[in-house]
């Protein structure tokens, strides 16, 4: 009884959300037919990246086209408004001459590439120990509140989403985010960090982009330059000694 009892609940989740049921762990490194992302959609690089695609495959010697797929597939994501359909990492398999699933299995391991839709302006928030413990769940608390969407929606008039990224390497300047700018395509496109961030500070980065205002990238802190600490360094205040045991002028 148990046991048709569960194959009932199956099949009743299956009728509600349409799809095969699949573990939440492995969920996005399946791919699933919609009608702005399947395999038969044409798609190609625009003749302007056609010419980046040369230029970056001429870091490589020609039977090692493959090493080209990270930054092809970080070109064509631009050129796609921030997120890799099936059939653009189809393209870039053609340029680099291997299998699809060569290039599915690198776009799928790393987090840097969206494969579904994103805003205009992709924030995201770290979600390291050091940025958690210095408030990066009220930051994307503020963020998601502000904008009135879940983590990887993106907002109604198709400008922000919010998702969670891990370290990014600013754990002294913790709580950070960082915002992809697609509103430009590759042509402009930016990844800039902002650090020290306040759930106050994330909201106005949003009304600011909004508005299409440039902002300083960096430290949110006016009393911090860069990474130094507040108020200016208390040690390090001279040149450094050089070790007794070594005659740096001799080097």
């Amino acid at each position: 009884m148990l046991g048709r009892l569960t194959a009932q609940r199956i099949s009743e989740i299956r009728q509600v959300f349409r799809q095969p049921i699949r573990s939440f762990s492995t969920a996005l490194n399946y791919h699933i037919d919609s009608p702005d992302n399947k395999p038969d959609l044409p798609w190609e690089f625009s003749d302007l990246n056609k010419a980046k695609v040369k230029e970056i495959l001429s870091h490589y010697p020609s039977n090692y086209k493959q090493s080209a797929v990270i930054p092809l597939l970080d070109l064509a994501q631009q050129q796609h408004g921030g997120w890799l359909p099936v059939s653009a990492m189809n393209a870039v398999a053609k340029v680099i001459e291997v299998a699809p699933i060569r290039v599915y299995e690198v776009a799928t391991f790393y987090s840097m590439f969206n494969r579904t839709k994103v805003g205009k302006y992709h924030l995201l928030v770290c979600g390291t120990t050091p940025c958690m413990i210095q408030g990066s769940r009220e930051i994307e608390d503020a963020l998601l509140k502000h904008l009135g969407v879940k983590r990887n929606e993106v907002t109604k008039d198709g400008l922000f989403s919010v998702g969670e990224m891990e370290c990014m390497g600013c754990c002294v300047n913790a709580p950070m985010i960082t915002v992809a700018d697609y509103s430009t395509g590759s042509e402009g496109y930016t990844y800039n960090y902002y650090e020290d961030v306040t759930p106050e500070r994330v909201v106005e980065i949003v009304e600011i982009l909004r508005r299409g205002e440039k902002l300083p990238r960096g430290t949110q802190n006016p009393r911090r330059i860069n990474s130094g600490p507040e108020g200016g360094n208390t040690t390090l205040l001279s040149e450094p000694k050089p070790p007794p045991c070594r005659d740096l002028d001799a080097c």
